[in-house]
């Protein structure tokens, strides 16, 4: 996976705060959407990089108002149907 490649999200992580940044609820939105990758950030301690989503679309507005960063374990190259 890297920077600019389409991904499906097809997971929530586990332990995801239910707060009022609507962290949850963003990721839940996101399940069944793709998304361009737009950063592979390393995480000291941890084997994989996090994938960093612009995902403002699932709460009506602009890509670049909300991101995410999930486990690669949570998305998945998208087809090109997608």
């Amino acid at each position: 996976m890297k920077v600019g490649d389409r991904v499906r999200v097809i997971g929530v992580p586990d332990g995801l705060p239910d707060n009022d940044m609507d962290t949850k609820r963003i990721f839940e939105l996101c399940v069944g959407r793709t998304f361009t990758v737009q950063d592979l950030t390393p995480v000291e301690g941890l084997e994989y990089e996090l994938v960093e989503l612009h995902v403002g679309e699932v709460a009506g507005e602009s890509d670049y108002m909300h991101s995410i960063y999930i486990e690669p374990e949570f998305v998945e190259i998208a087809g090109d149907e997608d």
